[in-house]
């Protein structure tokens, strides 16, 4: 029998609000809090994850950060969808930090099992390792799990409080709760009774919970696989959404800081007496390593284009450290020396692979190799703290809420109940805000900061060059055929740093074990059927920081998987999705998979060639990650320099119950976009321990102009829902690599593929303007239609002035040197970006209009279509987009796909959102053309 406790709630204006949660619970049940959760008003917590106004607004606690995966709509379906609510009414709220919020699943997957993998050992040690996590484990948001940790959770919130809502109105009506239901936020019995969960709230958290939770028969839902559109989507396109970066509390200073060139390195001694001359100096500190970052130098200052001009006026020497001597060609040797020396773990093993290589009448080896690649989320890293009286405060976007709570205590040497931490939208994040470096470095600058708050602020060069980068990494993979082709053996050994084991170490300071499961996971887990297969990975150890990178190992196992079963399928001279069928008799959902995407793709049929007459081939690549299936047959051609152009991508997948098929679809055109950036242009080198890449120059990602046509499929299915953010990034890159060598001949095993080297240029926009000097204002600016005052140095760039001094964070501060376009707004009703428009440049005649002052036809019919379409997913890069998207449409009415490519190239987004920002643009065009 279950026990049940009842908690009075607090909070301002709460009348008699009521907490009802167990106090010893099942496995699968994480339903209440171990404090009360916090009401305003009228609002009732029926347990942990909902609380019910008199109004009938249902609030959804969200223990998962939302970056751009959708996750605070797909979840708030789950429990929207038991509790019959109605979905106009509903809304979301971060959840305060609770193990009944611990992430489980993403423990789950990082154990060692193969997903075909049904013994009883896996069954246990499952069994125990969700137990464990529940009490022990920490609140995140990664890989991929969301969907899958909550599922059962978020559900029996939301029918456990249906219940209940049932049994006050039957209790209320003395009628039996048999005869009651409940439909669009009202219980109803007959036809004389009706009332709102509103009305019921109060006296529903004085029932007793359910001894057993009824959940709904997935024939019955309404919401869960319905196209739901995004529940804050209308706040990233009009500039309300609140990202890390935004907060502004009262009294805000700002920090600009500079770390050690050499990773890992710190502080030997500074002289501020430059910085100290600057205007808006307030004071500067060293700063140790922290969480595995560098030490550096901050300077505090009164806005942060005053902080970041002072603290590169800061004469620093260096502690270099041992990554010194660590440069990209040592990576490299150092990876293929521990290759040869040892396999390192086997992770999977079945048959006598040597044997099966000796008799062999063919065999086919080849080395691939992978670079370290950065994160290049669109919104810099950033965290504002204060620190006053022994307590701090926190606002930051973060993956880790719980873990960057006990870390600022640690380092404040206070309790971490007085650490309030609140975790904001993240403008991307990819996994790099799964570390807590640039958290600890802003809690212990902002106890410098006299208790005022101090946010913090990243130049995009630091973000580059102190990030925790995706592992290079070399693998040798080797096959045996017989005389009709078929494969008789596979062996795959791979080298790279850990992941895993450095993350602990960081975040626990556990000791490191030569073991990753995550560096080798798509390669021992892969569905073919091999007679005899050995895979092992070998754990290198580099002084360059590494980390959780979208998609983790399969990001590079997938690609070498997948060329290299490309080659076994050449060299056997058969096709190569009927080779890849062959291996999969015992997978079905992989071969399912596959067969649609040859269907969609048309593949074995003639290719039309490109625009330009160019030869055009098609590449596939089938991939299991984070518990779904993807397949993607890509189509390329080459260019004029023979860089590899990209058409078109269709893309399958089958991740279980599609809850919502509209996010599915948008994560898989995200996932593309960011594979294709990391498959053709980007990687990091290393110089004597210093990174090179510095900003979207030098680390250029997919733009506009770049981006294919993309069609999506999602297979139908009743298994429980599996992960969505990730899986479509690892199977982009061997589709290109196989497309490229049907075309050419060539086989592409370095990421990125390249067949000729190609200089890297800043993006070329066109419609998009930097500002020539004016008559500096002296007066007041014309800021959407009104005059606003602003007290200004002349150099100061435009984009400080709008987000410091007036409080507009619409427009974004991206990369600060005007070739990202997150700071894009109007200039005279033409784009302009206001980070290279400096307060000399705007005349007081002239007219100034950001996104949260946009207004007339144009801009209309385009928010109008960004809802429609669902564009936005961090949001980050949207008010930017859509303002460049206006100014289009007031020069050009009716612009055509190079129009668009023309106006919108400049601005990056990481999520990868451009085929709904280009179908947006033509939807909106043509609405305005039948007005």
């Amino acid at each position: 029998m279950l026990k049940r406790r009842t908690f009075l709630l607090g909070g301002a204006g709460a009348v008699g609000a009521l907490l009802v949660g167990w106090g010893v619970l099942p496995p699968r049940q994480r339903l209440n809090t171990s404090t009360p959760l916090p009401t305003q008003g009228s609002q009732v917590a029926l347990n942990g994850w909902v609380k019910i106004a008199a109004d009938n607004t249902v609030t959804i606690m969200m223990s998962k950060a939302e970056m751009g995966q959708g996750v605070h709509t797909g979840l708030a379906m789950l429990l929207a969808e038991e509790l019959d609510a109605d979905w106009s009414r509903v809304r979301v709220e971060e959840a305060p930090i609770d193990k009944i919020y611990n992430s489980v699943q993403n423990i789950i997957d990082d154990l060692p099992f193969r997903p075909d993998d049904d013994s009883a050992f896996k069954r246990t040690t499952i069994w125990f390792a969700r137990k464990a996590v529940r009490e022990a484990g920490t609140m995140m948001t990664g890989g991929s799990s969301s969907i899958n940790d909550l599922w059962a959770p978020m559900r029996e919130a939301g029918a456990s409080a249906r219940m209940m809502l049932i049994g006050a109105a039957a209790e209320q009506w003395k009628v039996p709760a048999a005869e009651c239901r409940t439909e669009n936020g009202y219980v109803l019995q007959g036809p004389g009774h009706k009332a709102s969960f509103g009305e019921l709230s109060s006296m529903a958290a004085l029932q007793a919970f359910p001894r057993k939770v009824e959940l709904k028969n997935p024939a019955d839902f309404k919401l869960i696989g319905q196209p739901i559109r995004r529940i804050e989507a209308a706040s990233k396109i009009n500039g309300a959404a609140r990202f890390g970066i935004d907060a502004l509390p009262d009294g805000l200073l700002y920090a600009g800081v500079v770390m050690c060139p050499t990773l890992g390195g710190s502080v030997a001694h500074f002289d501020e007496t430059a910085a100290g001359k600057m205007p808006g100096f307030i004071k500067a500190l060293a700063f140790a390593p922290y969480s595995g970052g560098s030490g550096g130098v901050a300077v505090i200052a009164d806005n942060p284009y005053r902080a970041m001009n002072a603290v590169e006026k800061i004469d620093v020497t260096w502690h270099d450290g041992a990554a010194a001597t660590v440069s990209s060609a040592d990576v490299e040797r150092r990876l293929a020396q521990a290759l040869d020396n040892s396999d390192g773990h086997t992770y999977f093993h079945r048959g006598d692979v040597d044997a099966a290589l000796s008799g062999a009448a063919r065999v086919i080896d080849a080395e691939y190799h992978a670079p370290y690649l950065a994160h290049g989320a669109v919104e810099p890293i950033n965290c504002t703290a204060q620190v006053a009286d022994g307590v701090a405060t926190v606002w930051v976007s973060t993956q880790m809420p719980a873990l960057a709570r006990q870390h600022v205590a640690k380092v404040l040497d206070i309790d971490a109940d007085k650490v309030d931490l609140q975790t904001q939208l993240l403008g991307g994040a990819f996994g790099r805000r799964l570390e807590l470096d640039f958290i600890v470095q802003a809690a212990v600058i902002a106890r410098e900061g006299g208790g005022y708050p101090v946010q913090t602020i990243w130049s995009r060069a630091q973000d580059f060059t102190h990030d925790f980068y995706r592992p290079a990494c070399v693998s040798r993979l080797k096959a045996g055929l017989d005389e009709h082709g078929k494969v008789l053996a596979w062996r795959s050994t791979s080298a790279s740093q850990a992941i895993v084991p450095e993350s602990l170490a960081r975040y626990y300071g556990v000791p490191r074990i030569p073991i990753d499961k995550t560096t080798c996971e798509g390669a021992f887990d892969q569905p073919y059927e091999w007679p005899a297969a050995r895979v092992a990975h070998k754990i290198v150890e580099l002084p360059v920081p590494v980390g959780f990178w979208r998609s983790v190992g399969h990001s590079h196992q997938a690609f070498f998987t997948e060329s290299f079963t490309d080659e076994l399928a050449a060299a056997a001279g058969q096709d190569a999705i009927a080779f890849r069928a062959a291996l999969l008799a015992e997978h079905p959902r992989h071969l399912a998979v596959l067969k649609r995407v040859a269907e969609l793709s048309e593949w074995g049929q003639p290719m039309k060639p490109a625009a330009d007459g160019a030869p055009c081939a098609r590449g596939v690549a089938l991939h299991e990650a984070f518990g779904s299936v993807v397949a993607q047959v890509a189509e390329v051609s080459l260019g004029p320099k023979r860089q590899i152009r990209v058409h078109r991508v269709v893309c399958v997948i089958d991740c279980g119950l599609p809850v919502n098929p509209n996010l599915i679809c948008q994560q898989m055109e995200s996932g593309i976009v960011f594979g294709l950036s990391a498959a053709l242009q980007d990687e990091i080198s290393i110089v004597k321990g210093q990174v090179q890449q510095k900003n979207f120059v030098d680390f250029p990602v997919v733009r506009m102009n770049d981006c294919p046509v993309i069609k999506t499929d999602i297979m139908p299915s009743r298994m429980h829902p599996q992960g969505v953010g990730e899986p479509a990034v690892p199977p982009i890159a061997p589709a290109l690599a196989n497309a490229v060598f049907m075309l050419t001949g060539t086989r592409l095993r370095t990421l990125p593929l390249r067949l000729e080297k190609l200089p890297v240029t800043a993006s070329n926009p066109q419609g998009c303007k930097v500002a020539p000097r004016q008559q500096a204002s002296k007066g007041a600016l014309n800021i959407n239609g009104r005059a606003v005052a602003v007290h200004a140095e002349p150099d100061m760039p435009l984009l400080w002035a709008l987000r410091c001094e007036l409080g507009m964070t619409g427009t974004k501060f991206g990369c600060g040197v005007g070739i990202c376009g997150a700071c894009t707004i109007h200039l005279d009703d033409a784009a302009c970006l206001a980070c290279q428009t400096t307060m000399s440049c705007v005349g007081y005649t002239q007219k100034i209009t950001t996104i949260e002052g946009v207004q007339g036809a144009e801009a209309q019919a385009l928010k109008a279509a960004w809802i429609d379409l669902d564009v936005v997913q961090c949001g980050y890069c949207q008010s930017a987009q859509l303002m460049a998207a206006c100014a289009l449409l007031k020069r050009i009415p009716n612009p055509t796909d190079v129009d668009i490519d023309a106006a919108m190239s400049n601005i990056v987004c990481r999520c990868g959102t451009y085929p709904r920002v280009r179908a947006a643009i033509h939807q909106a065009a043509a609405k305005r053309r039948l007005a």
